[in-house]
């Protein structure tokens, strides 16, 4: 009797040891998503040349549009801020 009683807390203790270590690597995978920064594309308020990546027709990529303010440039900005900035939208025109 004694050794069943034994060998049933080596299990549980087991299974909880597991346990825990799941949680903690589930943990900050979970915690770095919910972190990251939310993100979105913002048009037209790049300054000449400072755009992340491709502003339209005949450009390929970051630092290609040709003044400030292109409509089809685009930078991220913080999620909610594109639309406080002047001339800031989420389309391109």
């Amino acid at each position: 009797m004694k050794d069943k009683m034994m060998k049933n807390t080596a299990t549980t203790l087991s299974g909880l040891a597991v346990a825990a270590v799941l949680a903690a690597a589930i943990t900050p995978a979970a915690q770095a998503a919910d972190s990251a920064p939310q993100v979105e594309k913002c048009y037209g308020v790049a300054k000449a040349g400072m755009n992340d990546c491709k502003a339209g027709p005949g450009t390929t990529c970051a630092a290609t549009s040709k003044v400030d303010g292109q409509s089809d440039a685009w930078i991220l900005t913080p999620k909610g801020l594109c639309g406080k900035l002047v001339g800031g939208s989420l389309k391109s025109s």
